[in-house]
């Protein structure tokens, strides 16, 4: 706790002067309620006791101090409840960046065990309550440490006896606080699981909603997300159970406080020890000093809110990327594409087996290579190792001689592009999908390479062309429409390597045909290592190379493969029935 709350505190840096401006007020607002009930004694024990003519006077002028202390307090109150909360979104908005961009850092194998709707509550929900707190937490901490230290002198300085009575009851309402305070936090903690868990139910219902409605299955979604709804009640009922108790424990301590100066002032005034002025400052001073407390009381709810939201978020960034840049890592320069793997093994993590196993492989600059295999065999993988979207366990991968570890990685991703079976279109507008493949590109650069992907064309069939809003994953587009998107964007992003993914196994014999000649003009003159489904696809690959899990199993041309009437014959011969039937 003590670490995170050091980085918290790191977030008020850029905004140091509002903050300690925003402390100024805080302590003229402290001042001023002090003050009055000062000027109040004065007035019952001195000035109404003075002669007329003297009075009058000093009515007037105190009068004038008065209205100047209030409008003192007022402008103290619009700056710290303004400023103070713009502060405190700015930070809440400089934390939420940071998560955003720690998550765009880590790599594929983080993902592989995240579930969307829980990291969408991390960035939004988790960090909602995170403003008041980093906002009103100094302030009220400030405010009420003052005013409690200064009811406390001032309070002690009117009479000893009842300044006791007042204050005896306050290490057993800390102790009480420090408790249930405990209690309440891990009870926030366990209300933030909950709504994530709940985010998640609903993005992965929304998500796949398609789905849900062809096989009928509304009142099953239902079901399961009544079961992390009805827990989020009672995760709530347990939080309210210890707020409730905290509330009622505290007020009825402030509460006691009061009683106690009552009966105690009233013993000591029947006494003679304290005169009736003194008596009246002092009830003044104890609402003055009880209305911290409450302040008080409300920041530890306030900071449970805010502080398990943070703590949430540090989890997630205390997560060190398990693929970075090296200390020494260079800009790639231009490659050219030859692709080297050296006696690369890889596996998931240590309990999983090696999905691939002592691979050596040489693909030359501008070659057209094929994987094929069976599912499982690390087609996918291998591929995903050049990219470093996984870090092989064992071996070397080099690119153009170099090291691909040695590279940073955005010069390394630039120069190689993908198109996979699993299109992944952005919502917006066709033009702009294909202007992420290199947002400086010009117009014309986006419709050339709308041309070359065979897209320029129906594009302009569309209403509104190239601004076309495509929907939530291109879903107003067909299958083989967004495939040719896809490689759109891959053509304007111009890259040396290219990696193709099952790219038309999804698509209609038609569509197929169009987006295969797509490929095979974006494959011209640059390193193509293409996974394949459909066996008819790859005929003219330079190379394919057969995986199993023992490694390539074969090496060869289509016709040499053929001919050697081993697993790729028997792979052909399978497609090649389906294809018949």
């Amino acid at each position: 706790m003590k670490k995170n709350l050091k980085i918290m505190l790191q977030y008020y840096k850029p905004y140091r002067r509002v903050f300690f401006t925003d402390m100024f007020f805080a302590v003229l607002d402290a001042a001023v309620a002090l003050g009055i009930p000062l000027i109040i004694r004065y007035i019952t024990s001195t000035l109404i006791f003075l002669p007329a003519g003297q009075m009058i006077p000093g009515i007037l002028k105190i009068s004038i101090l008065l209205v100047f202390m209030v409008g003192v307090a007022c402008y103290s109150k619009y700056y710290i409840s303004n400023y103070g909360h713009v502060m405190g979104a700015q930070m809440e908005r400089d934390m939420r960046k940071n998560l955003f961009d720690h998550l765009q850092k880590l790599s594929f194998s983080f993902y592989d065990d995240q579930k969307v709707g829980q990291l969408m509550s991390r960035v939004t929900n988790d960090l909602f309550d995170i403003t008041e707190l980093l906002h009103h937490g100094p302030e009220n901490i400030m405010l009420s440490c003052l005013k409690i230290v200064g009811s406390f002198v001032i309070l002690f300085g009117i009479n000893v006896k009842l300044g006791i009575a007042a204050f005896c009851i306050l290490p057993v309402m800390f102790v009480f606080g420090f408790f249930v305070s405990k209690r309440m936090r891990r009870a926030f903690r366990e209300n933030r699981k909950k709504i994530a868990e709940i985010n998640a139910q609903i993005e992965d219902n929304l998500s796949g909603i398609r789905v849900v409605k062809s096989f009928a299955n509304e009142d099953i979604e239902h079901d399961k997300f009544m079961v992390g709804n009805n827990g989020f009640l009672e995760a709530k009922k347990n939080s309210y159970f210890y707020m409730g108790f905290w509330h009622a424990g505290l007020g009825a301590f402030t509460t006691l406080i009061q009683v106690i100066v009552i009966v105690t002032g009233t013993v000591l005034l029947a006494r003679g020890q304290i005169d009736v002025t003194d008596l009246v400052t002092f009830l003044l001073y104890i609402s003055v000093f009880t209305d911290p407390i409450r302040v008080l009381i409300d920041f530890t709810e306030q900071f449970q809110n805010g502080y398990t939201g943070f703590e949430r978020m540090m989890e997630i960034m205390n997560i060190e990327p398990d693929i970075r840049d090296s200390e020494n890592a260079i800009v790639a320069p231009e490659l050219k594409g030859e692709i080297v793997f050296q006696n690369v093994s890889f596996r998931y993590n240590k309990e999983s087996d090696k999905v691939l196993s002592h691979i050596n492989l040489k693909i030359p600059k501008g070659a057209y290579y094929a994987l094929v295999g069976s599912s499982g065999a690390g087609k996918t993988t291998l591929c995903s190792l050049i990219p470093r979207f996984y870090e092989a366990t064992e071996g070397t991968i080099f690119v153009d001689g170099y090291d691909i570890k040695s590279l940073t990685l955005k010069s390394l991703r630039d120069q190689i592009g993908m198109v996979q079976q699993d299109v992944y279109l952005f919502a917006g507008t066709i033009y702009e999908n294909i202007l992420y493949g290199r947002p400086n590109a010009t117009e014309e650069e986006v419709y050339e390479a709308a041309k070359n992907a065979n897209a320029h064309d129906f594009i302009m069939s569309l209403p509104n062309g190239y601004q076309t809003d495509i929907g939530q994953r291109g879903i107003k587009l067909s299958g083989g429409q967004k495939q040719r998107l896809s490689i759109a964007r891959v053509f304007l992003k111009n890259p040396p390597i290219l990696i193709f993914d099952e790219a038309t196994s999804a698509l209609d014999n038609e569509s197929e045909k169009v987006v295969q000649e797509s490929l095979e003009k974006l494959a011209k003159d640059r390193t193509t290592l293409v996974i394949a489904h459909r066996l008819t696809t790859i005929e003219n690959a330079q190379r394919i190379l057969v995986l199993t899990e023992d490694g390539i199993a074969e090496e060869g041309t289509h016709e040499e493969l053929l001919e050697k009437g081993g697993i790729y014959q028997k792979l052909y011969q399978i497609h090649d029935l389906g294809i018949t039937n």
